[in-house]
């Protein structure tokens, strides 16, 4: 049997030419992060059921949707390639590590596609998946270090060479090599000058610098790429508003709520994720709007959580809680404990975060201001291993000061105002939030000495 090698050099298991053209298309795809790369591959499998590579990319591609998962789907594929006699041997492996995370062990298939990247380090596929889990572990260091090891092994002559720029920059950036991280992905976007996601990284690197000046003319400049954009869309719409957020323009970014974000909300949990977390800032802003409230709560119901991370779960608890579904804010946290699946494709810390998390967000939107500062001070050192990025984890404390500030723990939200103004200056909600923990704290202390 005569099998091609992929673009990438790697051997295959597949003979037929246009079914490896087809797994070439969907990869282009998942790099693109387009949305179209599972009805490609569906479409090669229709012509092949099989085709153990095409099987290879469809359980790849399932994962990275998380919660969105078709279970049994994936089941087949991955029984499709167990049963191939034929596959190569890093189909094998692929189909071992996608079992892992059938199989609920997110830790293993993490370590399986890390495996295999190491052994074949111009395996995209594998890259792609590895750097997801990375993400959702919270091992920020891996996410650096995992791409910057394959580096090597590409050059400028490869065309997913700007991606995988991309993917370095944003591991960069998330363990505060700003400068580097910038410098990469401006790279990236010479290579491939409509690539989102080192659009995202620059906004990133924008936001935690604190200069929300330039991140809106940045993403303005960038819209007519990122907007059209099925992967990246929502999520930089997010980022927009939150530089608005953090330059005190509330209406602007409730605006970007509504034209960008809300006629996006059925795209599935990363979008209700990026939705609850906006308008829970806003929230604490005091631009509180409980008809946009229902409207998400209604999609998060409609949507399929069992087995999902914790961290989707508690964005899915704010939601019914900023709603006033306090029955139903309880009913969903306390899957954090019996949900296995959920659990076991949670990282530990994100999991530990989110159980103290929902008990405050419960309790703030109760009115329980120094209840809900209580159960964020137990897991404060860890936030920023929320299951999320840094920038996404700072809803943590946020929550904190403005329930500091509400309780009336006026030296607590002092030091929470003055340690967020001294990691960005330029910011104006710091500012904003530093002159009303100041504020209170003189009224109370003129209520005392009275």
């Amino acid at each position: 049997m005569v099998t091609l090698p992929d673009y990438a050099g790697l051997v295959t298991s597949t003979e037929t030419r246009h079914l490896l053209e087809g797994f070439e298309q969907a990869l282009a795809s998942m790099f693109r992060a387009d949305g179209n790369a599972l009805p490609i591959i569906e479409g090669a499998l229709g012509r092949n059921p099989k085709f153990t590579l095409g099987h290879c990319l469809l359980a790849g591609a399932l994962i990275l949707r998380g919660a969105d998962t078709a279970s049994g789907a994936l089941a087949a594929s991955v029984a499709a390639i167990e049963a191939d006699t034929d596959a190569s041997e890093r189909e094998r492996r692929h189909g071992h590590a996608a079992r892992r995370w059938l199989d609920g062990d997110v830790v293993g298939a993490s370590q399986a596609y890390g495996e295999l990247l190491r052994d074949h380090p111009r395996d995209r596929l594998a890259l792609l998946v590895a750097h997801a889990l990375d993400f959702r572990l919270g091992r920020r260091d891996m996410l650096r270090d995992r791409v910057a090891s394959v580096l090597t092994h590409w050059d400028a002559s490869d065309r997913e060479y700007g991606f995988v720029l991309g993917m370095h920059a944003f591991g960069l950036e998330e363990t505060g090599n700003y400068r580097d991280a910038l410098t990469v992905a401006r790279k990236s976007l010479e290579f491939i000058p409509d690539n989102s996601a080192a659009i995202h990284v620059i906004a990133h690197v924008l936001e935690m610098t604190g200069t929300p000046d330039r991140g809106i003319a940045w993403l303005r400049a960038t819209q007519p790429i990122w907007a059209g954009n099925a992967g990246f869309r929502v999520h930089i719409a997010w980022h927009l508003a939150l530089f608005q957020f953090d330059a005190g323009a509330a209406n602007e970014a409730l605006s970007t709520y509504d034209d960008l974000i809300a006629p996006q909300l059925g795209a599935g949990n990363n979008s209700l994720v990026d939705a609850s977390a906006l308008l829970w800032r806003l929230q604490l802003l005091g631009a509180g709007s409980q008809w946009r409230w229902r409207d998400v709560t209604a999609r998060w119901i409609q949507q399929r959580t069992f087995g999902s991370r914790a961290f989707d779960l508690v964005h899915a608890v704010m939601a019914m809680a900023a709603s006033r579904q306090h029955g139903r804010a309880r009913q969903l946290a306390a899957r954090l404990k019996a949900d296995t699946m959920l659990r076991s494709r949670s990282g530990k810390d994100e999991l530990s975060l989110a159980e103290a998390l929902v008990a405050a967000i419960i309790a703030f939107c109760r009115g329980r201001y120094d209840a809900a500062v209580e159960s964020i001070c137990t897991v404060r050192a860890m936030a920023d291993r929320c299951g999320g990025s840094v920038a996404q984890c700072d809803l943590i404390h946020l929550t904190l000061i403005e329930a500091a500030l509400r309780g009336h723990q006026s030296r607590l939200a002092r030091t929470l105002a003055a340690e967020r103004a001294a990691r960005k200056p330029a910011s104006g909600l710091n500012r904003w939030l530093s002159a009303r923990a100041w504020t209170r704290g003189t009224a109370k202390l003129a209520t005392a000495r009275a």
